[in-house]
Order: structure tokens, then C-alpha cells, then sequence
């Protein structure tokens, strides 16, 4: 690195220099030793009019890396001469990193001369790194719009997606003008949209975008790009929002493509799409407001959805904390529609793997219940359940412990559990476990109480079921085949049980 700093003061191969001290900043903790030896980047400075354009441009992007506020200045000079246009976007960028607000009045109209011209087709590329970079600086200062949803009582074509076979559990909660069953949930048209947010089975809610003719992922990004860019897409927005253009968006490709060719398809697809609405739809993945979702069928036909991040979502209001093995509300809540037939009002609840108190807030959801429990040996998902359970309003007891370990004075009428997968258990001890869960379950559920285990291990829990006939199968789920995940809703003997009135 000093050797790269000692080139750059004797200006001597200040081109190549520039690149390699660069790539010495990634190593960790060497930006602010460079910071010092270049004088906090005044010696940087001045390269910022020579000669050679290559050497301007990476001089602005080392200025960028060392996030020098003091340079913004310099930068924002630089880029008002600057003829260059390949180097325009990096001093941008390095601006953005130091601090651009006193010039934000000036990149804005900046933002609108260039929105407003006629481009060259040799001049797009680069056109519109500067365009973006403008963007991102007037979105951080504020000076671009993000957009209020208003459009609850306009009718649109939406898509619900749900798990595997059960989108008839969500599709029987939903009034519309139509429903139908999707390979991906449940297709629906109706004016309103407020009831179906609160529907808690679904996992995403999707606006369904037609395109004016048939395209495939062959056709290419152009094409793609055209079609959205003359559907319905951008009046679907405007009619829906406060707000007027520009609405920031990102392509989302569930198709199976490489990572470099998703990306090369977006890219193109986005900047076609940006040019064919006068930029009034803007490509912005780290700030986007709106994912474009472009899924193709087993005819690898492509069909185009909206997610709109700007459609307030409550239902799950109370997830303020979450770890690595919470499971998704929408599908808990998918759990307890299926159980709710085997579930008892005012029940007395325990569930021995609470993790953040998910299952337990969506089984209160389903049913009144008098009094819960919640059990975990990790203690951050402890405090994060109670921190939960709180913003749901919900008097739960929380308890730091094995479940093994805890006993009680009174049993339980139904115990719920979202089981720990495997992890680095071994078989065998993964079967230990099982053994001892049961076995422990049994002293704590009440007579024809009712069991209801989520789990991806089907044979250990089929195991004990064979080894003790005290619990029955009541019914077994499969709610995500493909990893082995199933519903299994159990029943201890006692007195007579089975369906309530609910």
C-alpha cells in the first residue's frame, strides 16, 4: 500500500497505482492508515482534473472508498466540468459517499435536463450509470418521492401465494367477484383488498400483470422489457398511489437461469423498461418499492406479478424479533386452520420449542385460549418471544429452560411445538431425543389432549407411535413434501376425544 501512496505522490504510474491501492482498501483496516498517508485525500485531489480521464475516474473512486467528507467539493466541481462521460457516474458515486446535500438542488435539475434529452445510442450505457447515480443521491437527500398506497377500493387481479395443496384454506376466507385455484395459491379479482391483507394463511399478496402477447425467457430481454413497459403496468401504479412517477422497481427471475444470466436479463430488461415510460418506471434494486416478479409455467411461457411493498401489511404486526429457525407466521397460522377442528376454546397451551413465540400468538389467533406456556433452552429466543407476545398483547408465561426439565402443577390441553430439525445431531441422537420428548409430553398432556408437532422427521415420530399406543394419530399433514416437513396432529388416550365445535 505505501509503495501505491508513494507512486501517487511523485505522480508516477498514477493510473495503475490508483487501482492497486484500491484493491489494498478491501483488506480490512487499512483505509485509515491510507487516509493519513494521503493527507485525509488532499493529495488525491488535484488528480481529479489531469489529463488522463482513467486516472480522473479512479481518483474519484478511491476518494469514494475512503468516504472523505471533505472532498465533496472537489467532486462536485469535478463532475460539473467533466465531459467524460464514462467517468460522470464514478465521481457521482463518490459523492454520494462523502456528502452531497449542498448540492442537491443542483443535481436535481441536473436529474430532470438529462431525463428530458434525446440520448445516443452510443451514450445509453453510460447515460444511465449517471442517471442512477443521480437517483440514488436525490433519494438519500429526500428530494425523490416514495409513494402512499390509496387504491383500496379500486379492483385488481391478485394472486395469493400459499403452501403446497392447501390454497382452498385461504380461498374459503377470501369474498371476490372471482377466485379460482393457481399453481402458485389462489388467483382472485376484487375491490376489497383491506379484507384479503388481513387473511392470515398466505404468504405473499401478488398483483397479476397481463402482457399484451405470449413471451418466453427465449425471446429475450428486449422483448420482455418492451411488454411490461406497454402493459398496464405503470397505470396499475399511478391509479393506486398518492404519489406520481417515478415508481422504483426491481426483476425478480424465478426461472432457471445463472446468477450472470439473471442478472445480464434484468439489466437489459430494466433498462428497456426505463426507456419505454420516459423513465417514470426506474430500476433501483437496494431501494426498490416495487418487485416485479417474472415466474414462468412448465410451458416456460412467462408470467408477470407485482409485489408492492407499499400495501401496508398488519396481520403479523407483533414479529418484531425473529431467529434463524422461526418459522413464517402465514404458515403457523396455515398449521392451526388445518387443526382447528381438533382445537378446544379456552385451552390450556404449552408449547416446549416456543423459539420466538410464533406458534403460540398464531394458535391465540385461532381460538380464545385461557392460559399458555412457552418453553426454550435458548435464551435469546426467550427474550425475543416475550419482546413478541408483548406487541401482540398477550399475557404468556416464557421460560428459560429444557423442556425436559420442566414440570408443572396442572396438565396441558394441547401441547404445539415447531420440533429442531436435526442440525448437528446424529441419528441416533436425534431418535434419543424423540424418545424423551414423548415420553416427557406424556406427563404433562392432559387426557385426550391433543399433540400437534410440526416436524421434517416422520420416521422418528411414526416410531413412537408404534412404541406407545397412549397417542393416536389423529392426522397427518404433508405441508412441504419436497423437505419432508409435515403436520402430524396426535391425541393422548383417555377420555373420548376428536373434533370439536370450535
Amino acid at each position: 500500500m505505501e509503495e501505491c501512496i508513494g507512486q501517487i505522490m511523485r505522480r508516477e504510474n498514477v493510473r495503475e497505482a490508483l487501482s492497486r491501492l484500491r484493491a489494498a482498501l478491501k483488506e480490512e483496516g487499512q483505509k485509515e492508515s491510507a487516509k493519513k498517508l494521503l493527507g485525509n485525500g488532499e493529495a488525491v485531489l488535484p488528480l481529479l482534473e489531469d489529463s488522463d480521464a482513467k486516472v480522473r475516474k479512479n481518483a474519484a473512486a478511491l476518494l469514494g472508498d475512503l468516504s472523505i467528507p471533505s472532498a465533496a467539493q472537489a467532486l462536485f466541481e469535478a463532475y460539473q466540468k467533466e465531459e467524460t462521460l464514462f467517468v460522470r457516474g464514478t465521481l457521482l458515486g463518490a459523492l454520494e459517499k462523502t456528502d452531497p446535500a449542498p448540492y442537491g438542488k443542483e443535481l436535481a435539475e441536473r436529474y430532470r435536463v438529462l431525463c428530458a434529452q434525446e440520448i445516443k445510442e452510443e451514450e445509453k450505457k453510460h447515460i444511465r450509470d449517471e442517471l442512477h447515480a443521480l437517483e440514488r443521491i436525490l433519494r438519500r437527500e429526500g428530494r425523490a418521492p416514495y409513494h402512499t398506497f390509496t387504491g383500496w377500493n379500486q379492483r385488481y387481479t391478485v394472486l395469493l401465494t400459499t403452501d403446497y395443496k392447501y390454497a382452498q384454506v385461504t380461498a374459503d376466507q377470501i369474498t371476490a367477484y372471482k377466485k379460482a385455484i393457481h399453481p402458485l395459491g389462489v388467483q382472485a379479482v376484487t375491490d376489497r383488498l383491506a379484507e384479503l391483507t388481513e387473511i392470515r394463511t398466505f404468504r405473499e399478496l401478488l398483483f397479476v400483470i397481463g402482457l399484451h402477447e405470449k413471451l418466453t425467457i427465449a425471446d429475450g430481454p428486449e422483448a420482455f422489457g418492451t411488454a411490461l413497459a406497454e402493459s398496464k403496468l405503470l397505470s396499475l401504479l399511478e391509479r393506486s398511489h398518492k404519489e406520481h412517477a417515478p415508481f422504483y422497481f426491481r426483476i425478480d427471475i424465478k426461472a432457471g437461469l445463472s446468477l450472470e444470466e439473471r442478472s445480464r436479463y434484468t439489466k437489459r430488461a430494466a433498462a428497456v423498461i426505463e426507456e419505454k415510460t420516459g423513465r417514470k418506471l426506474l430500476n433501483a434494486p437496494d431501494e426498490y418499492e416495487f418487485e416485479i416478479r417474472m415466474v414462468l409455467d412448465k410451458y416456460e411461457k412467462i408470467h408477470v406479478f407485482l409485489k408492492m411493498a407499499t400495501v401496508p401489511m398488519g396481520r403479523f404486526f407483533y414479529r418484531k424479533e425473529t431467529i434463524a429457525a422461526s418459522i413464517h407466521p402465514s404458515r403457523a397460522a396455515l398449521l392451526f386452520a388445518l387443526a382447528k377442528p381438533y382445537l378446544k376454546k379456552r385451552a390450556q397451551i404449552l408449547d416446549p420449542c416456543c423459539g420466538v413465540g410464533t406458534m403460540l400468538v398464531e394458535r391465540h389467533r385461532i381460538l380464545p385460549v385461557r392460559e399458555s406456556y412457552g418453553i426454550d433452552y435458548f435464551g435469546e429466543a426467550i427474550d425475543k418471544a416475550r419482546i413478541n407476545a408483548e406487541a401482540a398483547g398477550l399475557e404468556t408465561h416464557f421460560i428459560h429452560r429444557d423442556f425436559l426439565d420442566f414440570t408443572h402443577s396442572y396438565p396441558f390441553d394441547e401441547i404445539i411445538a415447531n420440533m429442531p430439525v436435526r442440525g448437528k445431531r446424529t441419528k441416533e441422537e436425534q431418535d434419543d431425543f424423540y424418545g424423551c420428548f414423548f415420553e416427557k409430553a406424556q406427563t404433562l398432556l392432559a387426557p385426550g389432549g391433543i399433540m400437534l408437532l410440526y416436524s421434517n422427521e416422520t420416521g422418528f415420530i411414526k416410531k413412537q407411535l408404534r412404541l406407545r399406543s397412549s397417542f393416536k394419530l389423529l392426522e397427518e399433514y404433508p405441508i412441504r413434501p419436497r423437505d419432508s416437513f409435515y403436520l402430524f396432529i396426535l391425541r393422548l388416550s383417555g377420555k373420548p376425544g376428536g373434533k370439536t365445535a370450535g
